[in-house]
Parts: C-alpha cells; structure tokens; sequence
C-alpha cells in the first residue's frame, strides 16, 4: 500500500468515525501491539492512526505487512459498499480481539453516535452472560489502560449502566476513577446485593489513590506546618541544631573546633496544639464528580495531622458536613449527591460559621462557580472572609481532565477581589495546601507552578 492509499484509507476512517472511537480503537490496537513493537503514542482522529500505522518515529519504522494488519484493526472488516481497504485477513487472537472491538464500536450507539462501520452491526446483546464474556476478551487481549476506556465507552455509547447493577459483572470490571465516579451517580439504584460489590470498587480505586498521594500530601503539608512554626528564639530543646550550625559556620572558633552561634533557629514550641484550620467545601454537581473523589481522598489525609483542623463541606442545593467522616474516604464518598443544584452562597455562609480565627484559617473552594440560587451573591460573602483575614482559594476542579468549564465572570470577580481561581491537578494539590498554610501569595504559587489563574 502506498502512501497516497494510506492517507486515503485514514480519510475513510475518519469520515466513518468519531474522533472518540478512532482514538479508542486505535489506542486499543497500539498498545495490544506494543509488545511486538514499540509505537509512538496515539493522537487524535487520522493522526492517532497514522502515527499507530507506523510512521518513523525516532528512526524506527513498523514492517509494511504489520502497519496493515493494524490498520485493518482500526477500521474493521468493512463490507462489499465499504472495504476496509488492506485487504488483510485476520487469523486467531487477532479475530478475537476484533471481535471485541467490532461489539462495543460497530454496534449502533444509543446516544446516536457513530462506530468504525455503519454497516456492520456488533453489539453486546442484552443477556449478561454475553457482557460477561465481552468484559472477560477485553481484559485478555488488552492491557489494563485500555480496558477502563473501553468500559467507559461501553458505559456511555450502548447504555450499560444496568451492568453494573448486577455484583458478578460489577465485579469483573476494571476499576478506575471513571468507573467510581458513575457508581456514585447510581448509588441509589444499586440493589443491597451489589452495594457491598460496588463500595470493594470504589475501596480499592480510592485505596490506589491514597497510596499515590496520601503520603506526599502530609509530607508536605508537615513540612509546612514547621516553616510556619519556626522561631529564632526557640527554647533550648526546640533547637533545630542542623540549621543553627549552618547559619553560623562564619563563626566557626578553629582554637576551639567548633561553632559558637550567634543565632538559634528552632521552632516555637513542640506540641501537637492546633496551628490551622482548613475547610474544605465541594461542590457536588455533576460536572464535579472527580473532583468529588479527589478531594475526598486529601480530605482523609489532611484529617490525620494532628496540627490541623480539617473540615469537609459538600454542597448542592443543601449543605452537608462530612467532617466525621474523614478517617473514611469511602464512607465520604457513600454520603455524597452527585447533580442536583447548587447554591454555593448557602455553602460559603455554612463555611463561615466554622471560622472561629480568621487569620489562622484556610478556605478552599472547589467548584466550577456555576450558582444556581437566583439573587445570591457568594462572591460578596467569600470577599468578607478574605478580608476578615482567611486564605480563600477557589479550585475550579481538582482533576488531571484538562481545562474545565466554568463561570469565567465569577472567577474574574473573585480574581479582582485577591481570591485566584485556578484548577489544579491532584499532584499539585499538597503544594497548594503548603502554599496557604505559610500565607503565601496563591496566585504567584499557581503561575510559578504552571496553573493558570482566572
């Protein structure tokens, strides 16, 4: 095949596919293929699969005979009004893995999108035994990155939330923060047989996640509770004698071998007595629901330093404080309504009764400011806190998805007010928390870090 044919090949494919399932199925192909061969990393749309095709990437080219054969796994068999174009017949696993693919991409989706045919005609079927045995193929065949997206594509494009309804499927599938996100949505549906199922998924996503962030998040924020602590006056067992001998190796006596300080450094006192408190507020409309489960996840860590006082406040159109929860970030996660409305002002005026010393005390806010409550100004209600001397901050979501949606006007509002709004990734979020422990300015913290302010 040339590379005239090819280029008109991808055009076929992506008239005949979405951006969203070219890139699956091309993500799909790629990595099952990786361990033949080392490929770039999937784009968007045609590139994704031209870059997967083979293309030269850092000298090394894919063998003709293998680029065709991955291209027929993007673009699927075809049929006689649309062929594929390779003319490569697949044989053995490759029938299986395609048939995987054609199940969830080529059946007619419920949300009126396209798959890779709209003549050939896949699908799941409606008995469980057939999505019990699509979910076991797709584990087989492909690494574990690829099967989450393709249950979450399962999830969205051909309805299957009934799937999850049932424990023994719910069991079988690969868990990722997607897949905690819609259990909190359905919550309510799931019958008692697979509640217990379904809080063992969300366990063992939230489990992952607090092994990846529990422990930098209170090194951190340990650390800063010392800086913040420090004094030069320290009583003789607060001596931090390692940065006492360094401030004063100018004072070094060579007759007497050693160092006579001129300055102590050390810290104020050493007691497990309260230094700050930090509110947490969420906003649990859907749009939120990541943030939902990370910020749950710091929550519980932030609740476990002894020198903190950490509140967590979820919100929609009613306010409910989570606080005990806390040692729980599943049982957090369980007392949480994702959709409904959103009145932030109620929730900023529930916040503002837990301030109690303004100038020792942390807000953050994490919602997309989108308010639902007519005639309400929270804008106003979180400037006086600022000015009564608490650190506020709004996080427009706390989620590695890229830029979110958000009110932009009452971002500006509250940027002009010195309250920056910004989102921020989980892996940037115990610096933020460093950050505003030490007072320091939060908007010069976000641009140093690379998160843009609004």
């Amino acid at each position: 095949m040339t590379d005239s044919t090819t280029a008109a090949s991808a055009t076929t494919a992506t008239t005949a596919t979405t951006a969203t399932t070219a890139t699956t199925a091309t993500t799909a192909t790629t990595a099952t293929f990786s361990s033949a061969a080392p490929a770039p990393a999937p784009a968007t749309g045609t590139a994704a699969a031209t870059a997967a095709m083979g293309r030269q990437s850092d000298g090394y080219r894919v063998h003709e005979g293998e680029r065709l054969r991955r291209w027929r796994m993007v673009l699927g068999a075809g049929d006689a009004e649309s062929p594929d174009g390779t003319g490569v017949n697949l044989a053995g696993e490759d029938n299986q893995m395609d048939a995987a693919l054609s199940a969830l991409y080529d059946a007619p989706p419920s949300t009126g999108q396209r798959g890779r045919s709209t003549k050939r005609a896949g699908g799941l079927g409606g008995s469980a035994p057939n999505v019990a045995r699509w979910l076991g193929d797709i584990r087989k065949y492909f690494p574990t990155g690829v099967v989450q997206v393709m249950q979450r594509d399962a999830i969205d494009r051909l309805n299957l939330q009934r799937m999850l309804l049932e424990p023994e499927l719910l069991a079988s599938i690969e868990p990722d923060i997607h897949l905690v996100t819609t259990l909190l949505a359905l919550q309510h549906l799931l019958p008692d047989t697979t509640r217990a199922t379904a809080r063992l998924v969300v366990a063992k996503v939230v489990a992952e996640l607090q092994d990846r962030l529990a422990q930098p998040t209170l090194q951190t924020v340990r650390g800063a509770l010392a800086r913040a602590t420090r004094t030069r006056r320290p009583r003789h067992s607060d001596i931090d004698w390692g940065r006492t001998v360094l401030a004063n190796l100018n004072h070094y006596q060579p007759q007497l071998k050693t160092v006579i300080p001129h300055r102590l450094i050390g810290y104020s006192r050493r007691t497990t007595a309260l230094r700050r408190d930090v509110i947490i507020a969420i906003d649990q409309s859907g749009s939120m629901s990541e943030s939902v489960v990370y910020a749950s996840v710091f929550g519980a860590a932030l609740a476990s330093v002894q020198s903190l006082q950490t509140y967590l406040v979820a919100f929609d159109s009613a306010v409910a404080d989570l606080t005990e929860r806390t040692h729980d970030p599943v049982d957090v996660l369980f007392g949480i309504q994702l959709g409904g409305g959103t009145d932030i002002n109620r929730a900023m005026g529930y916040c503002q009764s837990l301030i109690s010393r303004p100038s020792d005390t942390v807000l953050i806010l994490i919602s997309d400011l989108y308010e639902g409550a007519p005639g309400s100004d929270f804008v106003a209600r979180i400037a006086a806190m600022a000015r009564s001397g608490v650190t506020c901050v709004a996080l427009l979501a706390l989620s590695d998805d890229g830029a979110p949606a958000f009110d932009r006007a009452a971002a500006s509002a509250l940027a002009e007010l010195g309250v920056p709004a910004f989102a921020c990734t989980p892996g940037a979020f115990p610096g933020l928390v460093a950050a505003a422990i030490n007072r320091d300015d939060l908007g010069i913290w976000a641009g140093e870090h690379g998160l843009i302010t609004r």
